[in-house]
């Protein structure tokens, strides 16, 4: 493999050309899965262009290692849908409702489990879902919370204090009261990792079951009221390059305000929220177009 400056790590370029995140393709690397000049490539590796990269025996055309430009959509999923490609026991995925693309492939940033609705971020951008998810960056994930017990103020210190889980120890930055009768009652949690089940194994280890979950908030972005199970949006270029550089990546190519399609709605402009429930920053309407979708 050609050892020039301009080489990049294997899974960074090809995390670039929308083949998954980096963390993603490690793994095939580990498992073989990739070759670089009919060598099977290990971790470590860097290619340039020059290099003749295979992924599963199919070979990476040039043109898909370019600058490509970013898309990011805005997905409300459903409760019962999973976030996996394809699923043993039969049950939906969110990718069966999501737009084709001519080249690449849509790539989750972070995930939710059967039973959690709400805001899932889908992109070709395999850099940028590596920095959101990653620890070292810190953002933000606000979920909506009903919970069924009592809760006492002890335990909401505890909840943000931290608590010992079997993977080590968590805590949520924001606990807030947001209404509910009887058993029931709404918080609305922010916290800065995505480990698996963490919000309701939070609420579980003080003695309270979590009865509906939804995420409302990932990063800057905020899941748009009236947007309905099921439906995608698109995010304008602008806004999607906004939230490259809130992650340290540079702006990439854009298409200007042209849409393929579907209906407009102001959507983003970078301004920070004025909502008590969010402690970070949203956008909420003023720069761009979003392209909306639905379930096929």
């Amino acid at each position: 493999m050609s050892e020039t400056p301009t080489n990049e790590k294997l899974q960074k370029v090809l995390a670039r050309a929308g083949y998954g995140s980096r963390r993603e393709l490690e793994e095939w690397i580990k498992s073989g899965r990739i070759k670089v000049n009919n060598q099977v490539a290990t971790l470590g590796d860097r290619v340039s262009e020059t290099d003749r990269i295979a992924v599963d025996g199919k070979p990476v055309q040039q043109a898909r290692l370019k600058e490509r430009r970013s898309r990011v959509l805005i997905y409300h999923k459903p409760i019962g849908e999973v976030c996996t490609r394809s699923d043993p026991e039969g049950r939906d995925t969110i990718f069966n409702h999501l737009p084709r693309l001519a080249s690449g492939r849509w790539i989750t940033i972070g995930r939710l489990d059967l039973n959690t609705s709400g805001l899932l971020l889908i992109t070709t951008d395999g850099d940028l879902a590596n920095r959101m998810m990653h620890p070292s960056h810190q953002v933000e994930r606000e979920y909506a919370v009903r919970v069924l017990g009592e809760v006492t103020a002890d335990m909401l210190k505890c909840l943000k204090e931290g608590v010992e889980l079997d993977d080590g120890p968590a805590h949520f930055d924001v606990v807030a009261r947001a209404g509910g009768d009887g058993a029931n009652q709404w918080y609305h949690v922010i916290l800065r990792e995505g480990r698996n089940r963490e919000v309701r194994r939070l609420w579980e280890s003080q003695g309270v079951q979590v009865s509906r979950l939804m995420r409302v908030r990932y990063g800057a972005v905020s899941l748009p009221r009236g947007q309905r199970p099921g439906r995608w949006e698109e995010l304008p270029d602008d806004a999607v390059n906004a939230l490259r550089k809130s992650v340290g990546l540079a702006a990439k190519v854009t298409r200007g305000d042209k849409t393929r399609g579907g209906f407009s709605r102001k959507q983003f402009s970078g301004k920070p929220s004025s909502g008590k429930r969010s402690a970070g920053k949203k956008y909420a309407g003023g720069a761009g177009k979003a392209i909306k979708g639905r379930r096929r």
